[in-house]
């Protein structure tokens, strides 16, 4: 298609717009209130999703060495724990070490176990972290029956409840974005479709003199289109401005906490790329479907 055929189709869709002022303000509205759902629900599951994964790597396995292994059993019980498919990472913590955050973690009442520093009764650890968090249950197995492994912790029982709630909570998240973006094409696709059966007129006319489907079709694409974007930019600038001021609220809180939100930048940037997307879309999926109804011989 001749640029000069585009531009002239582009003017087409934006003077239609313009004309047909109520049918467009009813387009963009129905964008605008799907989008503002879409948008906070996508922002909430976001950051939801962001606390499950910094939980789930959170998680680790705690192996105790026997008190009865010497230097070169210890080694040689690491070397076996490196070897496991499902390990990532592995990291010594000596008795003393151990000691230490134990006085350090339980503050002014920690001074009662500097008695033991003299004759410290815990094993020294091994502290291993898998690649895949889901892993954890399967690598704690395998390392349980090692030698000179005297117990394994890994919060068993609790850990898996949490994978199965984060799993489950992360399903339920998908399955309601994706109910919304079926209901957002199909309340806008229905609202764009009223536009262009109140225009159906014109387009018998146009087939009348003459006009090949796609002649008649692009302008309604890019109206849709046009419809999309329009129907974006205050879900950008609402969601924008709500979630600058919760981050600036909720980040101070969580200042030294393992437990974070998004950063504001970049990831409000990305929900407005993907608010446009889906606007322009779902607008020019909602112009397509209708008008080609009328195009039918």
């Amino acid at each position: 298609m001749k640029a000069r055929t585009i531009g002239r189709h582009a003017r087409e869709s934006l003077k239609s717009i313009s004309r047909n002022g109520w049918m467009t303000f009813a387009s963009v509205s129905a964008v605008t209130v799907t989008l503002i759902l879409v948008g906070v629900f996508f922002v909430i599951m976001m950051n939801l999703n962001k606390v499950a994964q910094t939980i789930e790597e959170d998680v680790e396995i705690r192996v105790h060495i026997d008190v009865a292994a010497n230097k070169q059993d210890v080694q040689t019980l690491q070397q076996q724990i490196k070897q496991l498919p499902e390990v990532k990472s592995i990291k010594f913590s000596s008795k003393q070490d151990e000691l230490k955050n134990l006085i350090d973690s339980l503050g002014s009442e920690g001074k009662a176990f500097k008695l033991f520093e003299q004759d410290n009764p815990l094993n020294d650890v091994f502290i291993v972290k898998t690649k895949n968090p889901t892993d954890t249950m399967k690598a704690a197995k395998k390392i349980e029956k090692m030698n000179f492994v005297a117990k394994v912790k890994y919060g068993q029982g609790q850990v898996e409840k949490l994978f199965k709630f984060i799993k489950a909570s992360r399903n339920v998240g998908v399955v309601l974005i994706i109910g919304l973006l079926f209901t957002a094409i199909f309340l806008i696709s229905n609202t764009i479709k009223i536009t262009i059966i109140a225009r159906r007129r014109e387009i018998k006319i146009m087939r009348l003199v003459g006009a090949t489907n796609s002649f008649i079709r692009w302008p309604f694409f890019l109206e849709g289109l046009w419809l999309g974007i329009l129907g974006s930019i205050l879900p950008i600038i609402l969601i924008s401005i709500a979630y600058y001021n919760a981050y600036a609220y909720i980040e101070p809180k969580l200042k030294g906490n393992f437990i974070q939100v998004l950063p504001y930048e970049p990831f409000i940037y990305q929900v407005s790329v993907l608010l446009v997307l889906m606007g322009a879309l779902i607008g020019i999926w909602g112009s397509v479907m209708s008008v080609r109804k009328f195009l039918k011989i």
